[in-house]
């Protein structure tokens, strides 16, 4: 055999991550997938994902929240302004983010190598960086919709809450968590469908 021969490059087909749901969401998929029953099946597993990434998510956010990162009160938030521009940045913006970043990371490993494992006519680098730009317009979204709501939303939460049940007492930064924690809900869910959608049609769409 020659030299050439040798050296000629070998492809293989990318092996999947398993896990004990891979054959309960087939089983469903193909149950009401009919012949979209692997479009059902990659969303049923991003869906997963990004349940997965939600617990990322809030659990980064209320730990940062909780140290380092508390979010003052709707009337009073916490925050610093930058210099020389004189923008105010709230710390629940930057919690928000950090925790974004957190589970984008999460979202994206677990999407190329469980939803998406015959997408590899792209590196992982543009993958990457597609991912990024569809999560980044969610983001920009849902950072705007959080850091504008979480004073109002936490504030008629309590209300109602307090109304039912009269014992039950937060400080304003205990309502302002509970805002930023019902408003992330909110958020994360509408942007959980544009996810899939853009990253179907744009980021994974080398497969059948």
């Amino acid at each position: 055999m020659s030299q050439a021969a040798n050296s000629e490059p070998t492809t293989t087909t990318p092996r999947a991550l398993r896990t004990p749901l891979d054959g309960l969401i087939v089983a469903i998929a193909n149950r009401v997938g009919g012949n979209k029953a692997k479009e059902v099946e990659r969303f049923l597993k991003f869906a997963i994902v990004g349940t997965l990434g939600a617990v990322v998510d809030f659990g980064v956010l209320n730990l940062l929240q909780a140290t380092i990162l508390p979010p003052g009160s709707r009337e009073n938030p916490n925050g610093f302004t930058l210099p020389i521009v004189g923008l105010f940045i709230p710390l629940v913006a930057i919690a928000v983010t950090i925790s974004f970043v957190c589970a984008i990371l999460s979202n994206f490993t677990w999407n190329r190598y469980w939803t998406y494992p015959d997408s590899r006519t792209r590196s992982i680098r543009r993958q990457l960086t597609q991912f990024a730009t569809v999560s980044v317009i969610g983001w920009l979204a849902r950072t705007t919709w959080i850091t504008l709501s979480y004073g109002f939303i936490g504030t008629i939460a309590y209300e109602t809450i307090h109304t039912i049940q009269p014992g039950f007492i937060l400080s304003e930064e205990g309502i302002a968590k509970l805002g930023t924690n019902i408003a992330l809900f909110i958020g994360i869910f509408v942007v959980m469908i544009w996810n899939f959608f853009a990253n179907r049609y744009w980021t994974y769409n080398d497969v059948e």
